[in-house]
């Protein structure tokens, strides 16, 4: 491994250190708007100051913060797990090979929608959420290919209940994947069973919304 090669995984291990120890601190804070304005405040420090930010260089000069809609407390659930048929998907990255995950549940949001769980199979495992809902790709909407609510093998997690298998999943919490900014990333996107036919007009939304 070369030098370069060396300080860039350095480089994305304190990225990660850094979001698992945001989330962190999101699960403690007993306000989930507090909470909220604590982790906006966070990610966009991460974006504009760090050197793992996946917004691309020119874009940093200008970065005045995230395009995150204001909290709205309608949209936070402790939902139970369902079961789910089993199912796999899997995904081609350019670093990683091929990545795969597998359906273990599914969540029945009321008045939004159905969303599958996936696990992912490989090293490290891990429960994925993603989503899309009908305003991805609209203007002044959502990201096109969807965006992430639940990531836990990346820090993204807000909190779950393993003896009542329960989880709590707040779309204020909903964010962009690295490629939204970055076309060099290659992000897994939202399956069908992750689609949405209603808006979600919170959480993050695409950039330059």
């Amino acid at each position: 491994m070369n030098h370069d090669t060396a300080r860039i995984a350095a480089e994305v291990v304190d990225w990660r250190r850094r979001v698992f120890a945001l989330y962190a601190a999101v699960r403690s804070t007993e306000n989930a708007e507090r909470a909220h304005a604590m982790w906006r405040r966070g990610r966009d420090e991460l974006f504009a100051q760090h050197s793992a930010s996946p917004l691309l260089p020119a874009d940093r000069p200008s970065f005045r913060g995230l395009p995150v809609a204001p909290y709205d407390p309608a949209w936070r659930f402790e939902l139970s797990l369902q079961p789910a048929d089993p199912e796999r998907f899997e995904f081609a990255t350019g670093t990683d090979g091929v990545v795969s995950f597998e359906r273990v549940a599914h969540v029945g949001v009321p008045d939004v929608g159905r969303l599958d769980v996936w696990r992912l199979t490989s090293y490290g495992g891990g429960l994925f959420i993603p989503m899309r809902d009908a305003l991805a790709g609209m203007p002044g909407g959502t990201y096109g290919g969807g965006r992430y609510v639940i990531d836990t093998v990346k820090g993204a997690d807000l909190g779950s209940d393993a003896a009542g298998g329960t989880i709590v999943l707040d779309l204020n919490f909903a964010y962009n994947p690295s490629c939204a900014y970055d076309p060099a990333w290659a992000c897994p996107l939202a399956p069908p069973g992750n689609v949405l036919d209603v808006p979600v007009p919170v959480g993050e939304l695409a950039p330059g919304a």
